[in-house]
């Protein structure tokens, strides 16, 4: 038995130190919910989470983008069965113009209507989503994924002769509601096709939008994975920690009072 050293008291001390850091690591893993709560804890699990969670900012983005790009092809479609009801309309009103007993004055009548509808369809053409023109002869550019790839909208143009030549028509006479029922009929043609276009558009967004949500989860899992704290086997481990720290105190205790042992075989 020694005096200057205590070598029980030192082990102890060393033991109790170690388990009471591990003890603080479990505390910070359990109350923060991440398993890497210093970089030193998993440095190849910490790169790894960095890049994934860059990804799943990434593609949250790009969903955003996709959302809003079916918003506005939504809204497109909005305006066109708005212009299609305005087009029936008008051809209603150019078949009717051709009834030979109707006054000039009517046919007047016919006109007002017909004039105020084509305004309707000439004037959606200048509408917009968010300060961007819904039509026009250039389709919008959505990214639609992390990796900055992009789809192109097919555009709609109501400046088509086939719009603009229905909106100009004049029903006022009888030959003329023949020319403009043409007309109109064309535009509805048109209208078909640009709508067969907006539904295109729509359904390869909503691919992109399913994929980016499939993707979206995947990523995050992996995430997890890596990140996040297992709360039972950490409870375990925190239980055992608190355990050694406990006990530890207790023989870092007993290990001071070894000298004074010594006492007594001095005063023996």
């Amino acid at each position: 038995m020694v005096i200057n050293t205590n070598i029980a008291a030192l082990t102890s001390a060393t033991n109790l130190n170690e388990s009471t850091d591990k003890l603080n690591e479990s505390l910070a893993r359990l109350s923060s919910g991440s398993s890497i709560v210093n970089a030193s804890d998993n440095p190849a699990g910490l790169a790894e989470s960095i890049s994934l969670n860059a990804q799943i900012g990434q593609t949250t983005a790009a969903a955003n983008n996709v959302a809003n790009a079916t918003s506005f092809s939504q809204t497109q479609d909005g305006y066109l069965q708005q212009i299609g009801s305005a087009l029936d309309e008008m051809s209603t009103l150019a078949v009717e113009a051709q009834d030979g007993t109707k006054s000039s004055a009517e046919l007047g009548d016919y006109q007002a209507e017909f004039t105020a509808l084509a305004t309707f369809v000439t004037n959606a053409g200048t509408q917009s989503f968010n300060g961007v023109s819904l039509f026009g002869t250039t389709g919008l550019t959505v990214t639609t994924n992390g990796t900055g790839d992009t789809f192109t909208m097919t555009a709609v143009n109501l400046g088509l002769p086939a719009y603009t030549s229905a909106a100009a028509a004049n029903i006022s006479t009888t030959a003329g509601a023949v020319a403009a029922l043409t007309a109109v009929s064309a535009a509805i043609t048109q209208l078909a096709q640009d709508r067969a276009s907006v539904g295109a558009n729509e359904e390869t967004l909503n691919y992109s939008s399913q994929e980016l949500g499939t993707l979206s989860t995947n990523l995050a899992s992996a995430n997890s994975a890596i990140s996040d704290v297992n709360v039972a086997t950490e409870s375990t481990n925190y239980a055992k920690y608190q355990v050694l720290v406990q006990s530890g105190t207790a023989m870092l205790a007993q290990a001071n009072q070894n000298p004074q042992y010594v006492l007594k075989l001095l005063q023996g």
